[in-house]
């Protein structure tokens, strides 16, 4: 499986050396699929009165740069590719236009197919098990598998055309209530204080601050050049080569004085919530004996993957429900993980998944999570992917990882995946 670059807050790509991801059983068998290779561009975030970046890319352009660094990294063809699959969540119809002029930017041809997904936030994810899937039927030996979101250039809050039956059926409401509103009710029905998220939020911005001091980032971004406006109206080429979401000075004091976004009393911030971002991930993926076939590295194996449903209006628990399936099916505990990628779309989702499971905090997100790095809604998944083996990969030992996220209207995801080891 190959990822390409991720771009956030303003973004940039990232390129990435090859790596293979196995998919599906248990045990390693000559057809399951591998990840070969993985880059995404950085992510980039809107600040008022600052130049904007990557905000002025749009998602064809972003998807594009990192499809084809993808295919660069990895010295492949793109006539051998089986199929594509991208997640998007706010371009209209899962972004499968949008998608599909990425790809002939790409200079990829119009013989190899392309299909859009929209599971909302797992949508990066849910691209990766479907490419998956179609490999382990024995439909093609390699597929990519992508991501991308273009926030500050969509409209997030319209949901479409809704029946007005909706008032009939309680879940149904619930479905249209605001995220931020679902963090609320996360924290005062599980009893996550306030304390406790902006805690989560400054460990997220200090462990990113921290793994981009030391360049731990450098190995998944592709830089992306692209054309900027500041306020007034000059424009300028500039290239973006890391995240600009992470704030190295973030304090608890900093934290503790940011009013509630969402409700008047209530504990959700700006400072303890996801950043709204823009950004791409492409991850390319085969079968085990094709990999060995063109003498790809295997940098992971997707040993599992699980969805579940949850109530709605609480939306944000949907990984400690996700989270065990997905480890049951891989035969495994919360022990024999070594890695959790979860998305921290708020920090009061984020504590309880990992309180409600026992996780150790010193395995939730080493190189920080979306408070920090951002959460670029349809990216996301995939990101999580190509941050988890690229840790993975620098520990060197076999072990294994899980990523994670809730999904709005009431929903979780995880994936478990192993590092074969140097």
């Amino acid at each position: 499986m190959s990822q390409a670059p991720r771009t956030q807050g303003p973004s940039c790509l990232g390129a990435n050396p090859s790596l293979v991801v196995e998919v599906g059983t248990n045990q390693i068998i000559q057809n399951d699929c591998k990840i070969e290779s993985q880059i995404p561009s950085v992510f980039s975030r809107d600040f008022p009165g600052q130049p904007k970046h990557v905000e002025d890319t749009t998602p064809d352009e972003l998807l594009s740069a990192v499809l084809t660094a993808v295919l660069q990294d990895v010295k492949l063809s793109p006539t051998q590719l089986g199929d594509i699959c991208v997640g998007n969540v706010l371009q209209p119809g899962a972004g499968a236009v949008m998608a599909r002029i990425a790809q002939f930017l790409s200079d990829i041809p119009e013989t190899v197919p392309l299909s859009a997904v929209n599971r909302q936030c797992s949508s990066g994810l849910q691209a990766v098990a479907n490419i998956a899937g179609g490999i382990r039927n024995g439909c093609y030996d390699i597929g990519m598998a992508c991501g991308v979101e273009s926030m500050s250039l969509a409209d997030r809050g319209n949901p479409g055309n809704i029946t007005s039956r909706l008032v009939e059926k309680e879940k149904a409401r619930d479905c249209l209530i605001p995220m931020g509103i679902t963090s609320e009710n996360v924290a005062e029905r599980f009893g996550i204080s306030r304390e406790k998220q902006d805690a989560f939020a400054l460990a997220s911005q200090q462990k990113a601050a921290r793994a981009q001091s030391k360049g731990c980032f450098q190995a998944e971004i592709v830089p992306v050049t692209t054309t900027v406006h500041d306020d007034k109206g000059t424009e300028r080429s500039v290239t973006v080569a890391q995240d600009e979401g992470i704030r190295p000075s973030t304090t608890m004091e900093g934290l503790a004085k940011l009013k509630p976004s969402f409700k008047k009393g209530g504990s959700t911030t700006a400072g303890n919530s996801s950043q709204v971002s823009d950004g791409a991930a492409a991850i390319l993926l085969a079968r085990r004996s094709k990999a060995e076939e063109l003498g790809l590295p295997i940098l992971g194996v997707l040993r599992s993957y699980a969805v579940v449903g949850v109530p709605p209006d609480v939306m944000g628990i949907g990984p400690a429900y996700a989270i065990p399936v997905a480890l049951q099916k891989a035969g495994l505990t919360v022990r024999d993980v070594d890695i959790f990628e979860i998305n921290e779309a708020f920090a009061s989702q984020a504590v309880y998944c990992v309180e409600k499971l026992g996780i150790p905090p010193e395995k939730v997100n080493p190189l920080g999570g979306a408070v920090a790095l951002g959460h670029p809604l349809g990216c996301t998944g995939a990101r999580q992917v190509i941050t988890l083996l690229n840790e993975l990969k620098r520990r060197k030992k076999r072990a294994y990882g899980v990523v994670s996220m809730c999904i709005g209207t009431g929903m979780g995801a995880a994936a478990v995946f192993e590092y074969p080891g140097n």
